[in-house]
């Protein structure tokens, strides 16, 4: 039977919250056996009793080990980089200074294991003026500049609805983990890769970006208006709202036919995409008494039928209910020992040579593997004992 492409990697987990644990997730889901370590007791801030239990925490640690470790012991530092010595990834999100302290950094762990792939993220960078502010997702989204060209004109500044900075850059960091796993193929040795929420939030807004990057302009809040293409945004229906995006003159032409609106097609406000950008408020407002007409359903198929991209704006339950979403499984199947059966978020690609786990393995509870994977290293029942009787694990 194929493996899972990660299978022969071992990863430590130091992180917290939600970008590194995203980073980490990425390898468990694909097969890495990702060791989650936290202190002894839990972390403060993070989930912990029946916290754990809550779909958040349930959904981001899915398929890892845990362990609990205290890295601030002289004796906790040595299991930590005996562990790191039979590694493949340490993954920490920590502030830029906190590792020196603890004398865990890329410096102290690729002395015990030089090819050791060593990932990080700080919300602001590893150095530089503010790399030891503490960084946070809406902090990011805000001075990243993506609040200011969300929501609508005039209404101020607005969040988006998920911790797209955290997301982002916990998937980041994944990637530079795999390029440097490659690289070591042909070095031998491991390195230090690290990005931002900062850095990871500026690169999400790609176009936007190069829009005050190569022309000086700086964008503003459009709304559910797409900010270029024209006309493509939100429209009215008999009975709730639809997307459309009928931009360029091809799916223009085809939208007002298919609506029945080819008077539009012979006004010359609307002759050209210039002319469409600049006339969209009028614009948007004739198509808005056209869609008003008929119900979301009625538009979706008559629209796509016509090759114009059209679809419902759904609630999540609605998203989860759709026969599409049914057909691709992105829910997947966890049997938890207290929880039952339940489901979380899948994977969103699909590799054809390689499996798809069929079922996820739960979020283990705090501690839960600490003895078997201390077992793993040598140390016997005794030891173990002892070391917790210290509060090293």
């Amino acid at each position: 039977m194929a493996k899972l492409p990660l299978e022969h990697l071992t990863v430590l987990d130091l992180t917290l919250h939600r970008a590194g644990p995203t980073c980490a997730r990425q390898f468990a889901d694909w097969g890495a056996k990702v060791i989650k370590i936290e202190v002894p007791g839990g972390p403060p801030g993070e989930a912990t009793g029946a916290n754990r239990l809550g779909p958040d925490y349930q959904n981001l640690h899915r398929n890892k080990l845990n362990m609990t470790l205290n890295l601030k012991s002289q004796e906790g530092r040595a299991l930590f980089l005996e562990l790191a010595r039979h590694a493949d990834v340490v993954i920490e999100n920590y502030r830029s200074d906190v590792k020196h302290r603890l004398g865990i950094a890329y410096e102290a762990v690729s002395k015990v294991n030089p090819r050791i792939v060593y990932g990080s993220i700080a919300g602001f960078g590893q150095d530089g003026p503010d790399a030891k502010r503490p960084g946070v997702d809406q902090i990011a989204q805000g001075m990243g500049g993506l609040m200011s060209i969300t929501g609508e004109p005039g209404r101020g500044p607005m969040r988006v609805g998920i911790p797209i900075a955290d997301l982002t850059t916990g998937l980041f960091l994944f990637q530079a983990c795999l390029l440097a796993l490659m690289q070591r193929e042909q070095t031998g040795v491991g390195q230090w890769v690290h990005t931002s929420l900062l850095e990871s939030q500026i690169f999400m807004l790609d176009f936007q970006a190069a829009r005050w990057l190569l022309s000086g302009e700086v964008a503003k809040q459009a709304g559910n208006d797409h900010p270029t293409a024209i006309p493509t945004g939100v429209f009215p229906t008999s009975d709730g709202h639809i997307n459309i995006a009928a931009s360029g003159d091809q799916l223009y032409r085809r939208f007002c036919e298919a609506a029945g609106a080819t008077e539009l097609l012979s006004d010359p406000d609307y002759a050209n995409s210039e002319l469409r950008s600049r006339n969209r408020k009028a614009l948007s407002e004739r198509i808005a008494r056209v869609t008003r007409t008929q119900s979301s359903a009625r538009w979706v198929k008559l629209l796509n039928d016509a090759g114009v991209p059209c679809g419902p704006i759904n609630s999540i339950d609605q998203t989860f209910a759709e026969p599409q979403v049914e057909h691709l499984g992105i829910a997947k199947p966890v049997r938890h020992p207290m929880l039952g059966d339940i489901k979380v978020v899948g994977q969103p690609i699909t590799l054809t040579k390689a499996p798809q786990p069929a079922e996820y393995r739960p979020t283990p509870e705090l501690s839960q593997h600490t003895d078997e994977i201390l077992a793993g290293l040598g140390h016997d029942a005794e030891s173990i004992a002892g070391l917790r009787a210290r509060g090293v694990i």
